[in-house]
């Protein structure tokens, strides 16, 4: 039953597959924020320290530093992007009560998902939302 309804979705909606993106078609916003193809997506599975919004020097130092590192890894290319739902109530999204109305995302390189190179680099926290909501930020202070 359970492939079913997989095979199902996938034929309604479409298999979700990552697209090839060249690094000069991505801007950054933050460490974890990023715009391409005249989206912006916030990347998913990981959260980084903020910049504007920063509730001390640490974390604001902390947050320059993963958007360093993040324009370091995408500079290099073999870049992928995926769009993804995002955890919001249904039918808000692309609206400011989901996700300030960016778009979701996963960012590979070389294969591998940038949120896990910036977490093994000590750059951003895991950040697993759940079906509707995400949960509570950790804190960098």
């Amino acid at each position: 039953m359970r492939f079913l309804i997989a095979a199902l979705v996938i034929i309604l909606v479409g298999p979700v597959r990552a697209e090839p993106i060249a690094s000069a078609d991505i801007s950054i916003s933050d460490g974890d924020t990023i715009r391409a193809r005249g989206k912006t997506y916030r990347l998913v599975g990981f959260d980084t320290p903020e910049i504007e919004d920063a509730k001390c020097a640490i974390e604001r130092q902390l947050g320059a530093q993963a958007m360093a590192r993040l324009q370091a890894i995408i500079s290099k290319g073999n870049l992928s992007l995926t769009e993804v739902t995002c955890s919001c109530v249904p039918g808000t999204h692309g609206t400011r009560l989901c996700n300030r109305g960016r778009l979701c995302g996963t960012l590979t390189a070389k294969g591998e998902d940038v949120g896990n190179i910036l977490i093994r680099e000590g750059l951003a926290h895991p950040f697993k939302c759940g079906k509707y909501r995400c949960p509570r930020r950790q804190g960098w202070c």
